[in-house]
């Protein structure tokens, strides 16, 4: 497939909106849709000492509810994922980690957003303060795991990226 055309329609400072249109040049099939263009995210997973992993909760606009979920956030212009991961941990809980692995990178939403999303296990823990944005009122809480398992199968963590990173993590 080749992007033949593409127009932005919006943009703010999360994401852009196109509208775009691609062609496959050997058949001439055509396809027209939106895209919500996004940077990507860096998810990490903190684990501490005990095998706990740290959630954090906040209020979700288009969800209209408060979630549980790993902490995340946008990958800045002229970040790498890793250092997105290392800054958004620091911001939205305070912990610095010494140890970084990947765990998985998936695209939440193919069929309509650019984004894609890539979860860090972070370990070897130290506390600090936690800096989070004007618009941001989180909470933190240590889950072991076996709960957050019991929360997965008792669809208590609606959150994508939770599940996928508690799940993956879970089996490794």
């Amino acid at each position: 497939m080749k992007i033949t055309a593409s127009k932005e329609v919006y943009a703010c400072g999360l994401f852009r909106v196109t509208e775009d249109e691609a062609r496959d040049p050997k058949t001439n099939w055509q396809i027209r849709r939106s895209v919500v263009r996004h940077a990507g995210s860096a998810v990490m997973m903190p684990v501490d000492e005990k095998s706990r992993v740290l959630l954090v909760r906040q209020y979700r606009l288009p969800a209209n509810q408060y979630m549980w979920e790993l902490p995340a956030g946008k990958v800045d212009a002229g970040e790498t994922v890793l250092q997105a991961a290392k800054r958004e941990l620091i911001e939205e809980t305070g912990y610095r980690a010494k140890k970084w692995k990947k765990l998985a990178s998936f695209f939440p939403s193919p069929g309509y957003v650019e984004e894609k999303m890539t979860i860090f296990l972070a370990t070897e823990l130290t506390a600090g303060e936690s800096r989070p944005m004007d618009d941001e009122r989180i909470e933190t809480r240590w889950f072991p795991k076996k709960e957050l398992m019991d929360l997965v199968r008792s669809n208590k963590i609606l959150d994508a990226k939770t599940m996928i990173g508690l799940l993956y993590w879970a089996r490794i």
